[in-house]
């Protein structure tokens, strides 16, 4: 075989190994950003309960009343 046959398959292993690891690369990004995604929608869930409870704490007769004592 001539040594030019050696070169290029050299060069094409080169690229492929390059290309594989952009590849590589890309999908463990893309992985990590899921994981941020769902813990951030994890944390804004928690909020939107705590939010929930407040907003029933605060319409609740019986706050009113403590406030209205509180005035006094």
């Amino acid at each position: 075989m001539s040594s030019l046959f050696f070169v290029v398959c050299i060069v094409a292993i080169a690229c492929t190994a390059s290309t594989v690891q952009h590849y590589l690369k890309l999908r463990a990004r893309r992985q990590d950003s899921s994981s941020d995604l769902r813990e951030t929608l994890l944390q804004l869930e928690q909020i939107e309960k705590r939010m929930q409870v407040l907003e029933r704490i605060v319409t609740e007769k019986k706050f009113d009343l403590k406030q209205e004592i509180n005035r006094l």
